[in-house]
This record gives C-alpha cells, structure tokens and sequence, in this order.
C-alpha cells in the first residue's frame, strides 16, 4: 500500500474532504512507487465515496488511477475482462445508475482507454445515456433543465464516444447490445425534438448492423458513424438542404463497405474469438433474423428506421433476404 501511505486515510475519512494537497501527495507517491494493486484501488474508491466534498485535483487523479490500473495492471493489460468489467459497475453503478459526472467520466475513459472491453460494460456505459435521456436524471442531467425524452446533442456526441471506444481495436461493427440500446432510445423519443446528430448517428449505426448481417466487411467506427458536416451548418441551411445533406451523408456511407472474401470472414471470426477468449465474454453480432424482427417492432416504424428502409430501397445493395423483405415492405407502407 505504498502509494497510500502518502496520505492519512482515517483523517480524510473523517473531514468528509479531499483537498488538493491530499491529491499532490498521492501522485507523488503514485510516480515513484508506479503501481496500483487492487487493495489500493478499493481504497481509493472508498475514499471518493467518503468524501462529498473534493477539490478540482481529485477527479482527474481519481480517474486516472483507477484507469491505469484496470487497463494497465490488472491482467490482461490493456485489455478488460468481464471480471474487471463487473468489479467496476459494482463501484459505480447503484441499482445501475452512476450518480456522479467524475464516475461517468471513469466508466467513458476505461472504454477509452482498453484495447477491448466486455460487452456488459459498453451496453452499460450506453445506458446510462439512454436512462439520462428518457428520465431526464442523474449526472448528464444535474446542471441542465431539458424535458426528458429528447435527445440533446451532448447525448449523441457521447453515444458516439462510447461506440467508437468500444470498436477501437479493429472494424468491429455494432453489436446487438449496443444496438438494442439504441433502438430503445430511438423508440421512446420518435416524434420529440430531437437533435438531428441523433438521426444521423442511428441511422449510420443501424446500417452498419444491417451491412456486416448481409456479410460485408465493416469500416472503422471512426468512419461508419462519423458526424456529417452538414450538421455544423444546420443553422445556416433551408430544411431542403439539410434533407439533402443528410441523404448525401448517408450514400457516401455505403462507400465504405464491400463484401467480404472468404479469408476475411475467417479473419473476422478468428478476431471474435480472440475477443470472447480475452474479455471472457460472447460477442453477440446483430445477425439479420434479430435486426428484421426489432426494426419496426410491434408494428410501429419509427421516422429513422423508414429513412434507413427507404435509402436501402434506392441505394439497393445486396442484404440479407430477411432484411431485404423489410426494406420492400417498409416503402411500400410510405
């Protein structure tokens, strides 16, 4: 417990505080002595439980401590396994909600920073985005009054954040956690206010799922779900033009996928497998059976889902005939 015996644990404990020269102490001790183990972790955790009252110093030290030592000392490092996944939600999630900004910010960078993370922990940090904005709670809501169900364009820049970590380590495509998260978002906000990156992010991220179903190699994340520039200009454009960059957006997205050929589908199995293997956790791809059934669920298509349906119409490329059925009926309903 070097890195601790910096500081009096029983003395903050008892002030309720964390002041900046507790934080000074820390590090010092944290560079020399360069590692974590996970009695220091733990007691770094109860620290920040303990103290409501934290100079500016300790979220970030807080942050990058836990960190390091669940990407780069726990085993295997730089990677997180569903083990490691499950210790953190236990830390941070109360009933499954993380209560503070600084937690929040934690639970983003250890995606961030992780070569790979199980999917327990990505569908988590997804959900408490979704919870944020059908509640209209905890720490992405606690300084700001927006009515819960709407989509705010903060959500979709960290809905973004969350799914490009989580692909960070090859083209990976959307799975069917992180999808289902989205389609619950998308469900229970249609017909609100939302911010236009929203239609732009699921729209890309439901046709990256429908792509690599139908056996196509995906792009990067950072290239199948990148933010159109239209969407900077959005104040400036007439509502055809935004239409018009929109659907611009969405034909240069295709670009970006062909089939695969035989050798990359064992490539792509084979790094699946890796996955499962070092996270200890299946990797459940939205295969085409799940994504027909869930598009439109219940009989009700939202205005995102018939607008990916009706470009796969007019775009035309090869899917999977399970989808290919949908696309054909969701246009001929318009």
């Amino acid at each position: 417990m070097a890195v601790l015996n910096a500081v009096s644990i029983a003395e903050i404990k008892a002030r309720g505080s964390i002041k900046d020269a507790d934080v000074l102490k820390l590090r010092r001790n944290y560079y020399d002595d360069g590692s974590i183990s996970a009695e220091e972790a733990d007691v770094i955790f109860a620290l920040n439980d303990a103290c409501p009252v934290q100079d500016p110093a300790w979220a970030d030290c807080f942050i990058e401590t836990i960190t390091d030592y669940l990407v780069e000392q726990a085993e295997p490092r730089g990677y997180l396994t569903a083990e490691n996944a499950q210790w953190l939600i236990e830390r941070i999630g109360k009933d499954g909600r993380v209560d503070s900004k600084t937690e929040l910010e934690l639970l983003v960078n250890v995606l961030d920073k992780a070569r790979w993370a199980p999917q327990s922990l990505v569908r988590f940090a997804l959900e408490q985005v979704r919870d944020a904005v059908l509640d209209g709670t905890g720490p992405l809501r606690s300084d700001k009054k927006l009515e819960p169900g709407i989509v705010s364009e903060a959500d979709v820049d960290l809905l973004r954040r969350i799914l490009y970590s989580a692909g960070s380590d090859g083209s990976i495509a959307i799975t069917q956690a992180e999808a289902e998260v989205l389609f619950d978002i998308d469900e229970a906000t249609t017909g609100r206010d939302n911010h236009p990156a929203w239609t732009d992010l699921f729209v890309k991220a439901i046709a990256n799922c429908v792509m690599a179903a139908s056996g196509y190699a995906a792009p990067p994340r950072e290239v199948a779900l990148a933010r159109d520039a239209w969407l900077d200009r959005r104040g400036e454009l007439s509502l055809d033009a935004m239409l018009g960059g929109m659907a611009t957006g969405l034909k240069g997205l295709f670009g970006g996928y062909r089939e695969q050929t035989v050798e990359e589908r064992s490539i792509a199995r084979l790094t699946q497998q890796k996955v499962e293997i070092v996270t200890h956790e299946a990797v459940t791809a939205a295969e085409a059976t799940w994504l027909a059934e869930r598009i439109g669920r219940d009989g009700k298509m939202s205005p995102n889902e018939r607008a990916l349906l009706a470009f796969l119409k007019t775009e035309s490329p090869s899917i999977d005939p399970a989808l290919r059925a949908l696309v054909e009926k969701a246009v001929v309903a318009v």
